[in-house]
């Protein structure tokens, strides 16, 4: 590995770990041990919808406007490292909070400055690769894959700690993007494209150029399932791991690996998703974007009801299968969806093109899945002595995700001669 690609390998690996430190606990945290130690408030699942819908709403604004900027003020890498140093310190701060309220506030001040560090990372390491001449689609995802591994030692890391129900995830995942923060100031220059432009116009002053990606019919269609899909990511990040603890309450499974570390069974899901990333060139080459977001799409099918009729004893095997199919659930519309917006982009509004699939995805599509499944679950699935039923869970998301799939597969129309991904020869 080059010097180059050493350094975006390390940018990744702590982009990730940083999230993998407790986005997926978060729900441990809030539905075990938040209310045993504020037992006056209301920790419940609408409750923790809103809370979990913060990254939603900040992904709504603050990816396209963080692009907005590093596309004409400031050097993507230095607004990358600004954003990490400030959500170290708010990171820092959220173990204090006991109240649900003050909890929705500060971590969607948290989101606010996490959120477009994801797409400000991929415009960074694009940009860098192609400087020195490589193909993005090529070399990318094998320096991204690292990322996923970074979210994987972080899941272990608090797992194998006992931090899973405690504050303590929130200090390291600070730790985390105090390092982070730092270390972006050293990342290769990444300059604003637009920047000391005369004549533009007030579109293009305000960096509101990749919206003009709307007028094409198909890209237009592809932002619109994009959101829909990123409500299902929102799903199994949310509630994965409390559905396996909540196993403890049943006494012939409290004893189960996968009961007593949840996270490391959860961070399967990741591991595959490092094989299922570097499959990404074949299988763009091979068959094409609509096919690829087809096959994320029934993997997503597959990840909820697996989940449905698994448990930590002998339908273990159905919970580590949800887990596998994830690599594809994720990496198939994730990788493969930014890889697509790039191809659809100028370099003049590579950042903001990003920050707008980001907002589609993790913005609407997350505040979509979190608000209306907290009700939802709240007001269908959950019983009187408020212990949820999750088969039904499960499956309701199931079948919002085949809908999703049958939908897309119908609206979406296959690639047209000029308007498709560059994929390198195999």
């Amino acid at each position: 590995m080059n010097k180059l690609k050493l350094r975006l390998t390390i940018m990744n690996f702590m982009q990730f770990f940083i999230w993998g430190s407790w986005l997926i606990t978060f729900s441990a945290y809030w539905f075990q041990t938040l209310p045993h130690l504020y037992p006056d408030k209301s920790w419940d699942g609408t409750a923790f919808g809103a809370v979990f819908s913060t990254m939603g709403w900040a992904s709504l604004i603050m990816p396209s406007l963080f692009g907005i900027v590093a596309d004409k003020w400031i050097n993507a890498e230095r607004l990358l490292g600004i954003c990490h140093l400030a959500g170290a310190a708010v990171l820092f701060y959220i173990p204090q909070i006991s109240d649900p309220t003050v909890m929705f506030w500060v971590m969607l001040l948290n989101m606010a400055f996490y959120m477009p560090t994801l797409a400000l990372s991929i415009t960074v390491s694009y940009a860098a690769l192609k400087k020195e001449g490589y193909d993005v689609v090529k070399d990318y995802p094998p320096i991204r894959v690292w990322g996923t591994i970074g979210f994987i030692v972080a899941m272990w890391c608090v797992s194998l700690s006992h931090m899973e129900k405690t504050s303590g995830q929130f200090y390291l995942a600070s730790m985390a993007a105090l390092v982070l923060g730092i270390y972006s100031f050293t990342l290769p220059k990444c300059p604003p494209e637009g920047k000391g432009k005369k004549n533009v116009s007030i579109v293009e002053a305000l960096g509101l150029n990749a919206f003009a990606l709307f007028r094409k019919t198909r890209i237009a269609i592809f932002f619109i399932f994009s959101m829909l899909l990123g409500a299902a990511l929102q799903l199994t990040n949310a509630y994965g791991d409390t559905f396996l603890h909540d196993f403890a309450k049943f006494p012939e499974y409290k004893n189960a690996i996968a009961v007593k570390y949840p996270a490391i069974i959860m961070s399967i899901s990741q591991m595959s998703e490092t094989c299922f990333i570097l499959a990404i060139p074949f299988f763009m080459k091979r068959f094409g974007i609509k096919k690829v977001m087809m096959m994320s799409m029934i993997a997503w099918v597959f990840r909820f009801g697996l989940f449905a009729y698994g448990n930590p004893l002998d339908g273990l095997w159905m919970i580590i299968a949800s887990c596998i199919v994830y690599g594809m659930a994720f990496d198939f519309f994730n990788i493969s969806g930014s890889l697509f917006i790039e191809g659809q982009t100028t370099p003049k509004i590579r950042a903001s093109a990003q920050g707008l699939f980001m907002m589609m995805t993790n913005g609407l599509g997350a505040i979509l899945g979190n608000m209306v499944s907290g009700v939802v679950i709240d007001k269908f699935f959950t019983n009187p002595d408020h212990s949820l039923q999750w088969r039904g869970i499960w499956l309701s998301f199931a079948a919002y995700a085949l809908v999703v799939a049958v939908l897309f597969m119908f609206m979406f129309k296959d690639k047209k001669a000029g308007d498709e991904v560059p994929v390198p020869s195999l």
